[in-house]
């Protein structure tokens, strides 16, 4: 069994599109708003292993029982990708990973598979 307390941090990868991007702005306003987080810039075009544009939104453990709720249920259509910082990132990014929306196909391969905290 893994620890949870291996867990750092919390990412969400907010994606959108031209016809989508309102509905982002709105949801980052909220969270801003509500939450104490960490805001990523907005990345119109795919950055690192997304492969659409997205902004990320990090945040210390204790903000994830209200923010994990608050992105579920104002997701709007859009599609999220919420994952813990726990020192493996590919881990991380696919098998510890949660999708709110459609699953979108991540570009693993640039995603080390060590160990960043012991």
């Amino acid at each position: 069994m893994i620890d949870p307390a291996r867990i750092k941090a919390w990412h969400a990868h907010i994606y959108y599109d031209a016809i989508s991007r309102p509905r982002a702005a709105e949801l980052r306003a909220a969270v801003e708003q509500g939450f104490k987080v960490t805001m990523g810039r907005w990345h119109d075009i795919p950055v690192g292993p997304h492969p659409q544009a997205m902004y990320q939104i990090a945040f210390e453990p204790d903000q994830f029982p209200g923010l994990a709720p608050f992105l579920t249920m104002n997701q709007n259509g859009l599609t999220i990708l919420l994952h813990p910082e726990s020192g493996r990132p590919l881990d991380d990014h696919t098998i510890n990973a949660v999708w709110m929306g459609q699953i979108l196909p991540l570009k693993t391969a640039i995603l080390p598979e060590v160990d960043r905290h012991p």
